[in-house]
């Protein structure tokens, strides 16, 4: 078999070019930027990217591209109208994102149930001042998407003690959600009824785009929290902004926007019942050590020929 070549658009560390080799020792692994990868890819078998990396221009400088690998979860800027139309494999590393992004919804979950987004302002203040406070055990977690980030939400919000409801495509036996429902618009509005808290952790796609809106937040409890950790676009963000305003829902803590970074003129800023973070829920030590574990997987079913995981649907957009 000839030498595959395959280019990263991100910097690798030994252990992980180690473990890409003892998954295919017959390969060239060509660690690149965004300023050289053009000179690579008319050689270039196979592609490791981003999936918010612009790459229609390096895939039609490709002609021996088979197959494109995201280390994230996200493909948009991989679905282009080529690919599309090509047998050109697409994969993603759904999956590794779980645990730090459960982990960073439970933190802004419990910050606001336990005071601490008021405690710090006036710990910055220098007031000592008891705050509200409550508890997660016993109320209600919606999760509007329930794919591998979701299905870790619910087993952690079960250890806490609530209740768990979550939508999805198909009906199927879930270990820690006590009601499934589909993502239709009745069943939708069912579910967010009865929401303490509502976290979206859906895919954004042409079905997902603004796919909560004011409707959506009018038909939640005014005492309720919500959170985004999936994609600002699924969220129409004036329309949080007037729910927040008009206190339709009491808080939010969002970690994806729809322009990022989000700009300064943004009134989320300044809302003292609302959590910014840059986009930062995936992150971890151990992301990349994650992601090319995944990536060696897959290339040993590529070279073998067997079926791969995470391959992403060009039509659905995941």
């Amino acid at each position: 078999m000839a030498v595959l070549n395959i280019v990263v658009l991100n910097p690798l560390a030994d252990r992980h070019k180690e473990v890409i080799k003892a998954a295919e020792p017959n390969i060239n692994i060509i660690v690149s930027d965004e300023k050289t990868v053009p000179e690579h890819m008319p050689e270039c078998h196979i592609l490791v990217t981003w999936g918010w990396a612009e790459t229609q221009h390096l895939y039609q400088a490709a002609p021996h591209l088979e197959w494109i690998h995201a280390l994230s979860a996200g493909v948009e800027k991989l679905l282009f109208p080529e690919i599309q139309a090509a047998d050109t494999i697409l994969t993603n590393s759904k999956g590794i994102h779980s645990i730090p992004v459960s982990e960073h919804l439970l933190a802004m979950m419990l910050a606001f149930s336990r005071g601490l987004t008021l405690s710090i302002r006036q710990q910055n203040a220098r007031i000592w001042e008891r705050v509200p406070t409550d508890e997660l055990h016993e109320h209600t977690l919606a999760i509007i998407g329930l794919g591998a980030i979701g299905r870790e939400i619910a087993k952690k919000a079960k250890a806490l003690g609530m209740t768990v409801l979550a939508s999805k495509q198909e009906m199927t036996t879930e270990l820690f959600v006590d009601k499934l429902y589909l993502p239709d618009s009745d069943s939708l509005q069912e579910m967010l009824a009865q929401a303490d808290y509502v976290v979206v952790a859906l895919p954004l796609t042409e079905n997902t785009k603004n796919l909560i809106g004011l409707k959506q937040f009018t038909i939640m409890k005014p005492s309720a929290y919500f959170f985004n950790i999936a994609r600002g676009g699924i969220v129409n963000e004036a329309d949080l902004v007037t729910a927040l305003e008009q206190k339709l829902i009491r808080g939010a803590g969002l970690d994806v926007f729809t322009h990022e970074p989000l700009p300064e003129s943004s009134p989320l800023w300044t809302m003292p019942n609302v959590i910014i973070t840059p986009h930062v829920a995936a992150l971890s030590p151990a992301y990349l050590d994650r992601a090319i574990k995944l990536f060696a997987d897959n290339l040993t079913r590529f070279i073998q020929g067997r079926d791969m995981i995470n391959l992403v649907d060009k039509g659905k957009g995941y």
